[in-house]
């Protein structure tokens, strides 16, 4: 079975006319199975309050869908989001009493500038016509949720980022570096033999407990991945961000679906030291985010080196 996963930004409220509802926590996903593709739009449910949830629920899907029904600074936010993670595939929608005008004023020299404009009631015909972009290589799941289910014990929640996954695969957890078993492969309840990226899968593992994992975490091939707690970015300050950055200053980051704190070592070139090891590749884009800013929380990005 094909898969094709979406972030829906903006007003979520249109969210039931794309799919069913499934899990919901600070994210919420819905899905929609037809008879050769699964298809997954995730929502931060608990953005604004929280911008880490917008950077991972965009890091969960391969296109954009942006319903603007109000020209604010999250809105904003979520421009400058999407442009510091390089997100060029999306579709854009707007309410009737958004003026299109100040929206193409506000995304123009943005990656949205070029989300495709459709109106509200064409945006799910045009959802549907996205075809699945996977990506081959060495397997590599990215964990959004874990949990324990009486009588099948740890079961992971989660998309194939790169290559496939097989009943009985033998994985690492990382950072953690624990040896994982899978035992089960489940994409919307129906049980697989197999599943490729970028597949949403629920997997029963063994080998470890839902203590053991964080959001973000990797099940992985040995050696596909970095480990390590330093970063060194090619960085890219947010131009909206006005306050001054300092060496010794700690902030957030966001690295996939996961969110360290770190503290800065250098400015140039821009070196991270994390309160807890990460799993990369190199050339992943990293953000930096400052929650507690009254104004803009997104300070700067960039490409790991």
């Amino acid at each position: 079975m094909k898969s094709v996963n979406y972030t829906l930004l903006g007003d979520e409220s249109i969210a039931k006319d794309l799919g069913k509802k499934g899990t919901s926590t600070d994210l919420t996903i819905y899905d929609r199975k037809e008879v050769e593709v699964l298809r997954t739009w995730t929502i931060p449910t608990s953005f604004p309050d929280k911008i880490s949830s917008l950077f991972q629920a965009l890091n969960m899907a391969e296109y954009v869908i942006f319903y603007v029904t109000k020209l604010d600074k999250y809105t904003g936010e979520q421009i400058v989001a999407l442009d510091s993670l390089s997100k060029t595939q999306g579709l854009l929608s707007h309410s009737y009493d958004v003026d299109r005008n100040t929206l193409v004023s506000m995304i123009k020299g943005t990656v949205v500038e070029h989300y495709k404009i459709v109106e509200l009631e064409n945006l799910k015909k045009e959802a549907d016509a996205l075809q699945p972009i996977s990506k081959a290589g060495k397997l590599k799941i990215t964990i959004d949720h874990c949990f324990d289910v009486k009588g099948v014990g740890t079961v992971i929640l989660g998309k194939v980022t790169q290559g496939k996954v097989r009943v009985y695969d033998n994985l690492k957890l990382v950072p953690k570096g624990v040896d994982v078993v899978v035992k089960s492969i489940q994409m919307h309840d129906d049980s697989v033999e197999e599943a490729s990226s970028p597949a949403r899968v629920g997997l029963a593992v063994k080998g470890i407990v839902p203590d053991d994992v964080q959001r973000g975490d990797l099940l992985c091939m040995p050696d596909t991945v970095l480990v390590s707690n330093e970063i060194e970015l090619d960085y890219i300050p947010n131009k909206f961000f006005k306050e001054k950055i300092a060496e010794n200053q700690t902030f957030l980051v966001n690295l996939g679906l996961q969110i360290k704190p770190a503290k800065i070592t250098s400015l140039n070139p821009m070196r991270l030291l994390l309160a807890k090891p990460v799993a990369y590749e190199k050339g992943e884009i990293c953000v930096i985010l400052k929650p507690e800013s009254a104004s803009i929380r997104i300070v700067g990005s960039g490409k790991i080196k």
